[in-house]
């Protein structure tokens, strides 16, 4: 894809906080495609762009989101304070849910899954396995994934930041576990006559982050 973006949706909440339900959501909504870890296995050289950018290269947003209308998770998640301010018509929703939880979940899997030795034969998969542990492990949590009072820190300090960064009329700050109602509040849609997607939890976790079940 080369076109610019066209976002409407941002989608700021770290991983594990369910990204990945609130991914088939906007899609369902109309917002769709969401730009999620999960496109990466099937967009050849992504996650390399996505690592140059985050080492200061010049990528632009068509190379790494154009053609999507909403984003979650990572990588994109954090370049958020870019994405806020370049796309400033986009509305802003913070995933959250409780910290224990949430470091336990990213204990057991995405850390986990970032400490197995590198795929030899699956060059997209390695990609974003040496990208992830980049931008996530190293850069969002100073390489110090073990150390759980520095990683609650780092996810209570991202998500003060977005509250204080963000003008509240266009911040939501959502919990997947409250369904439709606040979200479809906030897009201003009608709620779907469909039960909320729930998926990725920590048993459909495979083959590194962001993988989910069919």
């Amino acid at each position: 894809m080369s076109d610019m973006p066209q976002l409407a949706v941002l989608g700021v909440g770290l991983g594990r906080t369910g990204t990945a339900s609130l991914k088939l959501a906007l899609e369902q909504l109309g917002f769709g495609p969401c730009h999620h870890m999960l496109e990466l296995f099937s967009r050849p050289g992504d996650a390399e762009r996505w690592q140059a950018r985050a080492r200061g290269e010049p990528v632009g947003w068509d190379a790494l989101l154009g053609g999507f209308r909403s984003t979650v998770d990572w990588p994109s998640v954090w370049f958020w304070r870019e994405l806020v301010r370049d796309f400033p018509d986009a509305k802003v929703i913070l995933t959250v849910r409780d910290p224990e939880r949430w470091y336990d979940s990213i204990s057991n899997t995405i850390f986990k899954a970032l400490e197995q030795p590198l795929p030899e034969n699956d060059l997209a998969a390695r990609g974003q396995r040496i990208m992830a542990k980049d931008i996530i492990v190293e850069r969002h949590f100073d390489n110090r994934p073990h150390d759980k009072a520095h990683v609650l820190a780092r996810y209570a300090e991202h998500n003060a930041e977005v509250q204080r960064s963000v003008p509240a009329a266009r911040l939501l700050t959502y919990d997947v576990a409250d369904g439709w109602a606040p979200l479809c509040a906030f897009l201003g849609v009608p709620v779907p006559d469909a039960a909320f997607p729930t998926v990725n939890r920590r048993d459909d976790f495979q083959h590194g982050p962001g993988r989910q079940r069919d």
